[in-house]
């Protein structure tokens, strides 16, 4: 009887622990940028599966992260000489993406290891690559880039911006703004507990140029002569009218 229960105990022991996997959705999965695009607003939600009552100890956390492309860029440092600012040093960063947004239900380091950081690189700075960078005070402009981005809000760290209700529903809403990259997006909701991820849920967001904005960034990257003639007639039609309008307006 002592081996059967040591063996029992030995098999539950073995097997898993309740598996916790997130279902979710976004309000929208499509943005199209028009001439008269001033951002949109993405609603994240979603809820919490479960084979099994949630276990005891460490609560559940959320991080919800949205990607824009990632592009290479050039990050400079200016300093004073003789009078005037120039570029005095500068690294070349191999990708960092375009618009980056992570929000929680803590602070993330309340939420995430540094170990689960790395792995899933999901915080800001852990998403921006500069591999091959051999520069003493890289992370200093890294840091400066992300300044400059967040500035223009295309960065956005949203602590605590994510509700969860019973350690089962959750939702949050990001916003994108008007200077946006087109692209596919990536957005990844991370289950978390003790700071370590337990299931990661991926779904993309197209967002694409339509209508005039479409002609006029499709005409200037495949007939940049043409663009160029056309820019330069509208200026000049714009600058007779302007005049002749100022004219009338004298007499």
């Amino acid at each position: 009887m002592r081996i059967c229960a040591f063996l029992l105990a030995l098999v539950f022991s073995a097997l898993p622990a309740a598996a916790e996997t997130v279902v979710a959705g976004l309000s929208r999965d499509t943005i199209r940028i028009t001439a008269n695009f001033e951002g949109s607003e993405i609603l994240i939600f979603g809820a919490v599966a479960r084979d099994a009552p949630a276990p005891q100890g460490d609560p559940l956390e959320v991080i919800i992260t949205v990607e824009g492309p990632s592009r290479p860029v050039a990050v400079r440092r200016k300093d004073r000489r003789f009078g005037i600012w120039v570029n005095t040093d500068a690294i070349e960063v191999d990708a960092a993406p375009s618009f980056y947004a992570v929000a929680t239900t803590a602070p993330i380091n309340e939420v995430l290891t540094q170990t689960e950081d790395l792995r899933h690189q999901i915080s800001i700075p852990r998403a921006i690559r500069a591999v091959g960078v051999q520069v003493d005070d890289q992370q200093n402009f890294i840091a400066a880039l992300i300044r400059i981005r967040e500035s223009e809000d295309l960065y956005q760290t949203l602590e605590g911006e994510v509700e969860l209700r019973d350690e089962t529903l959750f939702d949050a809403s990001v916003r994108l703004p008007a200077n946006l990259v087109e692209g596919d997006y990536r957005t990844r909701i991370f289950l978390t507990r003790g700071g370590n991820v337990l299931d990661v849920y991926q779904q993309d967001i197209s967002v694409r140029k339509v209508g005039l904005e479409r002609f006029i960034y499709n005409l200037a990257h495949e007939r940049p002569l043409i663009y160029g003639i056309m820019s330069l007639a509208i200026a000049i039609a714009a600058g007779w009218l302007a005049s002749a309008v100022f004219r009338y307006i004298r007499t």
